[in-house]
C-alpha cells in the first residue's frame, strides 16, 4: 500500500510537521514574513487569500487559496498574502509563533490562517525538496483531501480554545496535517520522476516492497520484475520512467540513505552495517557510501552527531 511506502520514508527522514502559529482577522488584511524552514505548509483553514513568495516558476501569478486549501513552499525565503473583504486599509499582521491571534477567533466570520514547519533530518531535506515544486497547492474541494479538511477544523478547535491538553493535541495534528497534505498533492498532481511519484506507481509497489523491506539482498532485475509480475525490459523501462534512475541505482539510494540514518547512532558499527545492507565487506560499504554522500562513513557520523538541528518558528 502507498500509506505503508509513504511511513517508511517518513520514518526514515524523521518528518514531523510542527505547527508553528497562526492568526485570525475580521477585513482586509496583509501578511508578509521571512521563511526561514526549507519546507512550510500555509493553511487557509476558513476564507480566501492571495499567497505570493519568490521565484514561482511555473506559478502564474500569486496561489490563490480557498478554504481549507494548502500551500507547500519549498525552500522559499518570503511570503506575502492578503485577504479579507469590506472598505478601509489593509491591517498589516505580523505572523507570530503563538496562537494569541487565534483564541476566540470566529470561524464564521474571521479569515483563519496556520502555519506548519516541517522539521526533518539532513537525509530528509534533499530527498523532500527534490521532489516537491518551489510551490504547490492542495485543493480541499478534491476527494482525497476530506481528511485534510477535517482534521484542520479540529486543530482550529484546538488553538482557538486553548483547552487542556491542547499542545499535545496540536502537535499531534500537526503531524496528521502534513501526512494528509502529501497524500492529497499526490492524488492531485502530475508528479515529475523522483520518489513520490514510485511511491504512487500501483504497478512498481510490489517490487518497491521488497527494496524497502529487504536492502540487504541482492535484488536483481529478475526478481523485481516478477515481484512486479512484468517482463524485465518492460519493468526496468517503466522503473527508470516514473523514478527517474534505474532499479538498482534507486537500491542503492535506498541503502545509503539508511546508512546515514544509522550512523548517527554512535552504537552502529559499521562492519555490522555494511553486511547487513548487503555489502561483502566494510571497505566495499565505505567505498560505496563515499561515492554517494561525497564522505567517509566516519567522517560523515562525526559530522552528523556535531551538528544540531535547527528551525524557525514564525508563521
Amino acid at each position: 500500500m502507498v500509506g505503508d511506502q509513504l511511513s517508511e520514508v517518513f520514518d526514515l527522514v524523521e518528518i514531523r510537521g510542527l505547527v508553528s502559529g497562526g492568526f485570525a482577522a475580521r477585513g482586509p488584511w496583509v501578511a508578509r514574513a521571512a521563511i526561514e524552514d526549507p519546507l512550510k505548509l500555509i493553511a487557509m483553514v476558513y476564507g480566501r487569500s492571495r499567497l505570493s513568495t519568490d521565484g514561482v516558476d511555473g506559478v502564474d501569478g500569486p496561489v490563490e487559496l480557498e478554504p481549507g486549501d494548502v500551500a507547500i513552499l519549498n525552500n522559499r525565503s518570503w511570503l506575502d498574502q492578503e485577504g479579507g473583504a469590506g472598505d478601509g486599509p489593509r491591517q498589516e499582521i505580523t505572523p507570530e509563533e503563538n496562537f494569541s491571534r487565534l483564541v476566540g477567533a470566529d470561524r464564521g466570520a474571521d479569515d483563519v490562517v496556520i502555519g506548519i514547519a516541517v522539521d526533518l533530518n539532513q537525509t530528509g531535506h534533499a530527498l523532500l525538496q527534490q521532489a516537491l515544486p518551489t510551490v504547490g497547492r492542495v485543493r480541499a474541494s478534491a476527494t482525497a483531501a476530506t481528511n485534510l479538511r477535517g482534521n484542520l477544523d479540529r486543530l482550529f478547535d484546538e488553538v482557538s480554545g486553548n483547552r487542556i491538553g491542547s499542545a499535545f493535541a496540536i502537535r499531534q495534528y500537526g503531524q496528521l496535517l502534513l501526512l494528509e497534505t502529501l497524500r492529497a498533492y499526490l492524488d492531485q498532481t502530475n508528479l515529475t520522476p523522483g520518489w513520490l511519484r514510485l511511491l504512487a506507481d500501483e504497478r512498481l509497489r510490489p517490487a518497491l516492497r521488497l527494496m524497502h523491506t529487504e536492502p540487504g539482498k541482492p535484488w536483481g532485475l529478475r526478481e523485481l520484475a516478477r515481484a512486479a509480475a512484468m517482463s524485465r525490459t518492460s519493468f526496468a523501462e517503466r522503473f527508470r520512467s516514473v523514478a527517474g534512475q534505474p532499479p538498482v541505482a534507486y537500491l542503492n539510494h535506498w541503502r545509503m540513505l539508511l546508512a546515514q540514518r544509522a550512523l548517527r547512532d554512535e552504537h552502529v558499527r559499521i562492519g555490522s552495517l555494511a553486511a547487513e545492507l548487503g555489502y561483502a565487506s566494510e571497505s566495499a560499504f565505505s567505498t560505496a557510501f563515499k561515492r554517494e554522500v561525497g564522505e567517509s562513513p566516519l567522517r560523515y557520523r562525526h559530522r552528523a552527531r556535531d551538528e544540531s538541528p535547527t528551525r524557525a518558528t514564525s508563521v
